[in-house]
Order: structure tokens, then C-alpha cells, then sequence
């Protein structure tokens, strides 16, 4: 059986509400992500494929999601 927390790793990131300021708008027209603010924070959700390409796309304008 597949381990909750290993598979939310690999469906979503969750980083601060301002991290992805100005890029917001990319993150949507380059990936089929759900995009959602919680309080401080932005839950950046999609498929394993979608969320390592996002991730990929992040960590090369900067922002680490480790």
C-alpha cells in the first residue's frame, strides 16, 4: 500500500503565499495545476508528471520547493 504522505509529496506543493508572486499566471498556462491561497500559505496541486515539471519550473526562477 502506497504511503499518504509520499504520494501528497509527489501531487502538490505547498510554499508561501508570496513565493510565487509573479508567476502565477505561468504556473497556469504552461501546467494543469489547482492553485489554491490557505491563510500564508499556496497549495500548488496536480498530477506527479505536472507538479515535477511546476517544480522544475520553480526551482529555475528561483524558488526552492525542497
Amino acid at each position: 500500500m502506497s504511503d499518504p504522505a509520499r504520494l501528497r509529496d509527489s501531487t502538490e506543493i505547498l510554499l508561501p503565499a508570496d513565493a510565487i508572486e509573479g508567476l502565477r499566471g505561468e504556473l497556469e498556462r504552461r501546467f494543469t495545476l489547482t492553485i489554491r491561497r490557505e491563510d500564508r500559505r499556496v497549495r500548488i496541486i496536480g498530477s506527479p508528471v505536472e507538479i515535477k515539471s511546476a517544480s522544475d519550473f520553480l526551482a529555475r526562477n528561483g524558488i526552492s520547493v525542497a
